[in-house]
């Protein structure tokens, strides 16, 4: 898949999950349903991954960088579950509109609070993991839009 389309839809996704981290930004209704809505940018970005999921898989035991990796998103995987089915049971807005009630508020609210730290935690480690691949990826679309390559000097004014 296109490097270009890859990084629009992670950086959406990453959008969405900062405006939906925010629930005092957008009222807790509107966090419900975005939060609904990070759930499906979270799989469509899986899903854009699971090549190099299978190949880190397969590569384990010869890259051990690699492996430190997919545990790291293993976490966010499980913190981003967490996150969302907390969050579901808690809901006032989508439950109530599906017509659900969820019981356990007491345990669920906390729960939710907590993973939902942890999620943002492990979210900036991810980010920093891939920090270098992410400002050589934006180095070179800036260069391939200026049409020079290497060029450190000036400004184009």
């Amino acid at each position: 898949m296109d490097r270009k389309r890859l990084f629009a839809v992670d950086a959406v996704a990453l959008a969405v999950y900062l405006v939906v981290a925010t629930p005092a930004l957008t009222g807790v209704a509107v966090h419900e349903w975005l939060g609904l809505g990070a759930l499906l940018a979270f799989f469509v970005h899986a899903v854009q991954h699971a090549g190099w999921i299978a190949d880190t898989v397969r590569a384990a035991v010869r890259a051990p960088a690699r492996v430190a990796n997919l545990a790291l998103d293993a976490l966010v995987l499980a913190a981003f579950m967490v996150v969302t089915v907390s969050g579901l049971l808690i809901s006032g807005a989508v439950l109530p509109a599906l017509g659900l009630y969820a019981d356990g508020y007491y345990f669920w609210d906390p729960l939710h609070a907590i993973s939902a730290k942890a999620l943002l935690a492990l979210l900036l480690v991810h980010v920093v993991v891939h920090w270098k691949w992410l400002y050589n990826f934006v180095k070179k679309q800036n260069e391939a839009a200026h049409g020079r390559r290497g060029d450190t000097g000036g400004t184009d004014d």
